[in-house]
This record gives C-alpha cells, sequence and structure tokens, in this order.
C-alpha cells in the first residue's frame, strides 16, 4: 500500500477520533474535534498531492478518497445535530445527496464508465466543508471561553450566521446532486 493510500485510511481513523471527540463531555472535546477535524481535511490535501506529483495513482485510491471524504462529512453534519447546530433534515439531505450520486457511479461503473466530479460538487462540498468548520470553531470558542467570559457574540453569530449557512449549504447539496443526476438520467432509465 502505498502513502497516499495510507493516508486515505488514517484520514478514516481521524474521522472516527473527531466523532468520539465531539460526542464526548470531557473537557475541551469540542476543541480538539476541531483540530481533528482540520487535521483530516488536510490530509485530504496531502494524499491527493502524492498521488498525482508521484504517480501513485491506485483504484482504491480512486474508490476510497472520496468515500473517506463522504464518511468524513455525513459523520460531521449528523454529530451537529444533536448539538443543535445542524437540523436533522438538513443532516439527512447531504448524507441522502452522497448516497445517491454515489450510487450512480456504482452503476456507471458496472456499465464500464466512470462518472468525474463537476466543479459544482467540489463548490457543494467546500460550503460543506465551511459549515461544518463554522460550527465546531464555535463550539470550540464557547468551550474555551465559557468559564471567563460572558459575551454571547457566538450565540448570535450561531442564531444568525448558522441557519444561512446551513440553508446555502443544503440548497446547492440538492441542486448539484440534481443536475449531477439529470445529465447522467440515462444510466437509471427503466430502460436500461
Amino acid at each position: 500500500m502505498n502513502w497516499a493510500n495510507r493516508i486515505t485510511l488514517g484520514r478514516f481513523a481521524l474521522t472516527v477520533l473527531f466523532v468520539v471527540a465531539l460526542n464526548s463531555s470531557w473537557q475541551y472535546a469540542r476543541t480538539a474535534a476541531l483540530v481533528i477535524f482540520l487535521i483530516a481535511g488536510l490530509t485530504d490535501f496531502i494524499d491527493g498531492e502524492i498521488a498525482r506529483r508521484y504517480g501513485l495513482i491506485t483504484n482504491f485510491g480512486k474508490l476510497m478518497d472520496p468515500l473517506v471524504d463522504k464518511i468524513m462529512v455525513a459523520a460531521a453534519f449528523i454529530s451537529l445535530v444533536p448539538l443543535k447546530a445542524v437540523p436533522a433534515w438538513a443532516a439527512t439531505a447531504v448524507v441522502a445527496r452522497d448516497f445517491l450520486i454515489t450510487g450512480l457511479r456504482l452503476m456507471a461503473s458496472a456499465k464500464g464508465r466512470i462518472l468525474p466530479s463537476e466543479s459544482l460538487g467540489k463548490q457543494k462540498t467546500s460550503w460543506q466543508i465551511v459549515t461544518i468548520i463554522f460550527f465546531l470553531a464555535l463550539l470550540s470558542i464557547a468551550e474555551l471561553r465559557h468559564a471567563n467570559e460572558t459575551s454571547t457574540w457566538w450565540l448570535r453569530a450561531w442564531t444568525e450566521a448558522g441557519p444561512i449557512l446551513v440553508w446555502i449549504t443544503v440548497a446547492l447539496t440538492i441542486y448539484s446532486g440534481f443536475l449531477y443526476a439529470w445529465r447522467h438520467r440515462e444510466l437509471i432509465s427503466p430502460d436500461q
């Protein structure tokens, strides 16, 4: 197994640690979750760079890298639901879209086709990550300042900017998924 693939598997392990930290009640757990998520995001950039630069692109990497990315984002959205950061309907929309697009790609693969990512899908992912980091950062700030400060500016950001980010992210998630499915509708045609 090459280094790019090892880093991808490491990101999966970091995702597990992230979920444990975010759902823990120990002191500074939210801050640890933020740091772990940021490190995991950095590994996504690093493994892709290593694979491209050194010609280490493998079938394992083509499958596992985007799959681990989807697991990481889904785990974050699902873990933010009980913390009242993301409504359950929004997390469901994000996870369902990724399942549907993964299913579409599997159908294409069975027919010998590869469906590449599109720029709108990459923008969707960027908005998802920004939304996750926004809430994780506010959770961390609240955790670090809670004992020392009574200022609640972060709470205003949570209640005012948070829902806007969630709506933008979900709208882009659904829109990009619909367009992607529409472009490849021949794969899901009942005649196929």
